[in-house]
C-alpha cells in the first residue's frame, strides 16, 4: 500500500451470538429436569426427569412461563417452581430457559427441594429454640471475659431493658450482702437452679433460679459463661406466707388450748392474757371488755407491764386498730367484736429496744381478738345467767337487792369520777282497786305496762327495777337536773296510758315519781340520796298523787 493512499478505520468485529442445541442424548445425561419448548411454549424435547414439569405445563400450572418464553437471545432466565411430586408432597425446582439455534427454548431444572426444606427447617429449629427458651426462663443471658453481660435477652430483665444490662456487671444487681458467694452469672463449673436474690429497677428484689454453663476458650480458659434466668420470687414469697401462716395456728392453738382449759370464766381472760404476751414476745397484755350496761372499756386481765391505755381506747373510736409507739412503749392494739359488735380490746406493750411489731404479729394480734370476741361473749353470757337471779320474776327488771347492789357499784364510781346521776322513786297510785276488781291477772297486765313505759324513757345504760308490789325505782346513769325532770315529765305523759287499767273511774290508776339528783363534786353518801328520792315520792302521794317532785339538794330544807 501506497503511503498516499487513504487508510480508513475498520469497524470493531462483534462477538457471534451462540445458541444451544442439544440432542436427545445430551437432554437424558443432563441430571435434573430438561426439556425443549417452541416459543409458543409446546414440548419439543423432553427427558424423564422433566415428566412433573411437562405434566404442569399441560394443566398451565407453570406460573412463569409467559417469563421463560420471553427470553431473549443472549440473556437466559431463571425462577423457581413448587411443583406437586409424582409421589406425593412438593417439588421445588429452579429453573433457567435459553434460547437454542432453531429458536426454541431449552429448560434446566435443578431440584431445590431438600435444599429448601433444609433452610426452612433451620430458621423453624432457630424459633423453636427461642420459644423454648422464652418459655422456660424469663431471660437468657452471656457474660464475657471481663464478667459483665455482653447479652441479654431481648425483653430484657429486673425491670431494666436489655440494653440497659449488657456492659454491667452481674454485682451492681446483686442484693447480698456476702460478697465472698459466687454469683452463677459467672459459673466456673455447670451450674442448675442456683438461687440468687437480685435487686429490681424499682428497688425491691426477686429471687431467680439461675441455670448457666461455663464459656472455655481453646486452651481451657474461662471466657465468660451462659445461661438463663426464671423468677421466682412470688413462689419463694407464697412458701414463706405459708411457713408464717403454720406458725401463727400453732401460736394461735396454744393461746386457745390456754384459754379453754380455764373453767371459771373469770379466768378465761387472764389465760390469754399470758397466753398471747408469751406467744407474742410482748413485755405486757391487757385484755378489756365493754359490759353490756355501759358503753366504755373496762379492764378485765392484764399480765405482764404495760403503760397508759386511755389514748389507745379512745383511738377505737376512728380505727379498730392502733400500732404506734406511746408512752415508751411500741403499742399493738386491735378490737375484739362477737357477730360483728365491739365487745372489748386486745393491747400488747413491747419494749422501744425490742423489734417492732411484724406483718405476722398484726394477722396473730386479730386471730387472738376473736377468740377474746369469743370470750367476752362467754362470760356476758355468765353474767347474764347470774343476772337471772337479780331479777324480777313478773316484769325481767331488776329485784330490790340486786338494783341496790348496782347503783352502789355505780355511785362509788360517780364519786370518783365527779359525774352526777339521778335516782327516782315510782309508785302506782290505786293500784290496789285493779287487783280488787279486775283480779291479779290484769294487775299483773297493769306492771307489765308499766315496765314498759319506764324502759321507754330510759336508755340501755340506765337501770330501771322493781323493789316490790307497784313500787319501781330508776337510775339515770350521767343525768344531770334538767334530764332528769324531762324523764319524769316524759313518764307521766306516757302513764296517762295506765288509766285502762283502772279498778273503778274515781280510782283512776296513775303515777307519783320523787326524784333526787346527785351532782358530780357533791359528798353526799348514796343513803342520803336514797332517803331524798323516797322522801320526795312520799310528798307528792300526800299532796294529792299524779305527779313529780325534785327532791331539795343535800342540806336544803324540804318542803
Amino acid at each position: 500500500m501506497s503511503s498516499g493512499q487513504e487508510t480508513r478505520p475498520q469497524r470493531p468485529v462483534e462477538p457471534q451470538r451462540r445458541s444451544v442445541t442439544l440432542g436427545d442424548s445430551a437432554l437424558a445425561a443432563y441430571p435434573g429436569p430438561a426439556l425443549v419448548l417452541t416459543r409458543d411454549g409446546a414440548v419439543v424435547q423432553a427427558n424423564r426427569r422433566a415428566e412433573p414439569l411437562q405434566a404442569a405445563i399441560a394443566g398451565n400450572r407453570l406460573k412463569n412461563l409467559p417469563a421463560l418464553l420471553a427470553t431473549a437471545e443472549g440473556q437466559p432466565a431463571a425462577t423457581i417452581e413448587t411443583l406437586a411430586a409424582p409421589g406425593g408432597g412438593v417439588l421445588i425446582l429452579e429453573l433457567s430457559s435459553l434460547p437454542t439455534e432453531d429458536n426454541h427454548l431449552l429448560i434446566l431444572g435443578r431440584d431445590v427441594t431438600l435444599e429448601r426444606n433444609l433452610r426452612s427447617a433451620l430458621v423453624e429449629s432457630r424459633q423453636r429454640y427461642k420459644d423454648l427458651v422464652e418459655i422456660s426462663s424469663d431471660f437468657a443471658w452471656e457474660v464475657g471475659a471481663d464478667g459483665r453481660f455482653v447479652f441479654v435477652s431481648p425483653k430484657g430483665a429486673l425491670g431494666y431493658a436489655a440494653s440497659e444490662l449488657v456492659a454491667h456487671h452481674p454485682k451492681e444487681y446483686s442484693a447480698s450482702t456476702d460478697h465472698t458467694t459466687a454469683l452463677p452469672f459467672l459459673a466456673s463449673i455447670s451450674v442448675e437452679d442456683a438461687e440468687v436474690w437480685m435487686r429490681q429497677a424499682d428497688g425491691s428484689e426477686a429471687c431467680l433460679l439461675a441455670s448457666a454453663t461455663p464459656i472455655l476458650g481453646e486452651q481451657g480458659e474461662w471466657i465468660g459463661a451462659r445461661g438463663i434466668c426464671r423468677d421466682v420470687t412470688q413462689e419463694r414469697l407464697r412458701d414463706a406466707a405459708l411457713s408464717r401462716a403454720n406458725s401463727r395456728e400453732r401460736l394461735l392453738s396454744y393461746i386457745v388450748r390456754t384459754i379453754r382449759d380455764e373453767v371459771d370464766p373469770a379466768d378465761m381472760l387472764r389465760a390469754a392474757a399470758e397466753a398471747t404476751a408469751r406467744a407474742l414476745g410482748a413485755t405486757g397484755c391487757q385484755i378489756f371488755r365493754i359490759h353490756p350496761e355501759a358503753s366504755d372499756f373496762a379492764l378485765a386481765a392484764q399480765y405482764g407491764e404495760g403503760g397508759d391505755e386511755k389514748t389507745i381506747l379512745d383511738s377505737f373510736l376512728e380505727s379498730d386498730h392502733f400500732d404506734d409507739a406511746i408512752g415508751g412503749w411500741n403499742v399493738l392494739a386491735t378490737v375484739s367484736r362477737y357477730r360483728a359488735s365491739i365487745n372489748g380490746a386486745v393491747l400488747l406493750w413491747r419494749d422501744p429496744c425490742r423489734p417492732g411489731w411484724s406483718d405476722d404479729d398484726r394477722l396473730l394480734i386479730d386471730d387472738v381478738a376473736n377468740q377474746v370476741g369469743l370470750a367476752n361473749e362467754q362470760i356476758a353470757n355468765h353474767e347474764r345467767i347470774l343476772k337471772l337471779s337479780r331479777t324480777d320474776s313478773l316484769t325481767g327488771l331488776f329485784n330490790r337487792r340486786a338494783f341496790f347492789e348496782e347503783i352502789a357499784r355505780r355511785f362509788n364510781r360517780l364519786s370518783r369520777e365527779h359525774r352526777p346521776a339521778a335516782l327516782i322513786y315510782a309508785d302506782l297510785d290505786n293500784f290496789k282497786a285493779v287487783n280488787d276488781v279486775h283480779g291479779h291477772q290484769t294487775g299483773d297486765q297493769a306492771l307489765l305496762a308499766v315496765r314498759d313505759l319506764l324502759l321507754q324513757s330510759t336508755r340501755p345504760i340506765d337501770l330501771v327495777a322493781r323493789l316490790g308490789g307497784d313500787e319501781f325505782a330508776i337510775w339515770l346513769e350521767g343525768a344531770e337536773e334538767h334530764i332528769a325532770i324531762q324523764r319524769c315529765t316524759d313518764m307521766l305523759e306516757a302513764s296517762k296510758e295506765l288509766v285502762r287499767y283502772s279498778g273503778t273511774p274515781e280510782k283512776k290508776l296513775a303515777m307519783s315519781l320523787g326524784v333526787a339528783v346527785h351532782g358530780g363534786p357533791s359528798h353526799e353518801t348514796l343513803e342520803e340520796l336514797i332517803a331524798r328520792a323516797d322522801k320526795a315520792m312520799y310528798e307528792v302521794k300526800r299532796d294529792g298523787k299524779g305527779h313529780w317532785r325534785l327532791a331539795p339538794p343535800p342540806g336544803a330544807t324540804g318542803g
